[in-house]
Formats: structure tokens, C-alpha cells, sequence
């Protein structure tokens, strides 16, 4: 069956699944637990769906598969991502949010010495008004848990990370494309970070000294 205004061709549940690899249990778990929106009622019990629930499930499969991330998580994510007040843009700085820890480090001169380290760093990078953002206070909590365990030595190659980082961000804002294309900007927070993370081991493993 194929709906002919949008050229989307209808399928049942077991073509569903056929098409991403999730097995029909998955599926009707996912959908109990509102990840994947319902899909139009054709008989009893029975439904059919089309390529808008192809895509989700590949990306809820792919969030779990390589995101590695919790289905309460996932749920919280598919909740923005559906959120009409929530534009495209606006949901690259709500995903990071969701997916990155945000605790905050006890107050002392650790924290105090974090803090002013992290500063400095954002004054050198040129990174402005990022003073109330929650991965700054990230940011800080790990500066402190670095100095507590006297690994100094990786604050030391700081500003070669944030090199890095500045050329990762502007690559994910060039391949975020179309605002408009909310699962896209999703993808490239969550998926993006899986990407960098397999690439830094592999580069990891072919700099490490050779027996």
C-alpha cells in the first residue's frame, strides 16, 4: 500500500522489521515505551507504518546499539526531538544536555583552583558567555577530580584538546545542514560523540609504542 501524497510506501510491522533488523518484540517494546510513535490502524491489532517509522527505529536501534545509552535517556531525547517549541538548533544544546553529566564538583580549593584553570582556558580559546552553560561547571567538576588524582599532566595538553574540539564542533555544525532536520541534529550530537570517541582509540592505537 503506498500513501501517494508522500510517495511513502506502508508496511507491516514484520516489513518493519525486516527493514531495520529489530526483532518484532523489540519493536512493540519500543512502542510501549513511546519511543516510536503508533502506527495507523488497518484491523484489529494490526497496523501499518511508514518510512517516518523506519527512520526512528534505526535511530532509536543505532542509540542504543553504539550510544550506549539508557532507554529512560532515549525516551527523554524522543520527548525534545517531538517537541515543537523545540527547534532544530535549539535541540543540539538540549541533547548534549541530556546525554552529559552535570554534577557538580564540592565546594574547596580544588574546585576553586578548577575553576580559575577552566577560566583561563575559555579566555585564551575566545570562548565568550559561556559562564552559566552546565558543561562549563562539567568542565570544572573534571579539572578537580584531575587534580585530586595528581594528573596534572593531562591539564597540561588542555589547550591541545580544545584545538580540537573547536575544529570537531565546527565540523558538526557543517554536517548538522538543515536546521529543520530535527533527527539529524539528534544524530550528530549523540552518534557524532561514538564517532569521535572510535576514531581518538584507533589514532590512540596506531601512535602507541610497538613491541
Amino acid at each position: 500500500m503506498t500513501d501517494r501524497k508522500r510517495g511513502i510506501a506502508s508496511v507491516r510491522m514484520a516489513d518493519l522489521s525486516v527493514q531495520t533488523g529489530v526483532s518484532l518484540p523489540t519493536i512493540k517494546y519500543y512502542l510501549r515505551e513511546g519511543l516510536l510513535s503508533p502506527g495507523r490502524p488497518v484491523g484489529r491489532n494490526e497496523a501499518e507504518y511508514d518510512a517516518a517509522h523506519v527512520r526512528r527505529l534505526k535511530l532509536v536501534r543505532t542509540l542504543v546499539e553504539y550510544g550506549g545509552l539508557s532507554i529512560a535517556v532515549i525516551r527523554e531525547l524522543i520527548a525534545h526531538l517531538d517537541d515543537p517549541d523545540v527547534s532544530g538548533g535549539d535541540l543540539l544544546g538540549v541533547a548534549l544536555l541530556t546525554v552529559t553529566a552535570q554534577d557538580d564538583p564540592p565546594p574547596g580549593p580544588d574546585r576553586d583552583a578548577a575553576e580559575r584553570i577552566v577560566d583561563d582556558l575559555l579566555r585564551r580559546r575566545g570562548w565568550k558567555d559561556l559562564d552559566q552553560h552546565p558543561m562549563r561547571r562539567t568542565l570544572i567538576g573534571l579539572v578537580t577530580s584531575l587534580t585530586e588524582l595528581g594528573r596534572e599532566d593531562m591539564l597540561e595538553v588542555f589547550d591541545d584538546y580544545s584545538v580540537a574540539a573547536e575544529r570537531v564542533a565546527e565540523a558538526d555544525l557543517r554536517v548538522v545542514g538543515d536546521p529543520a532536520d530535527r533527527e539529524r541534529a539528534l544524530e550528530i550530537v549523540v552518534l557524532g560523540d561514538t564517532v569521535l570517541t572510535a576514531l581518538r582509540r584507533l589514532a590512540q592505537a596506531h601512535g602507541a609504542p610497538r613491541k
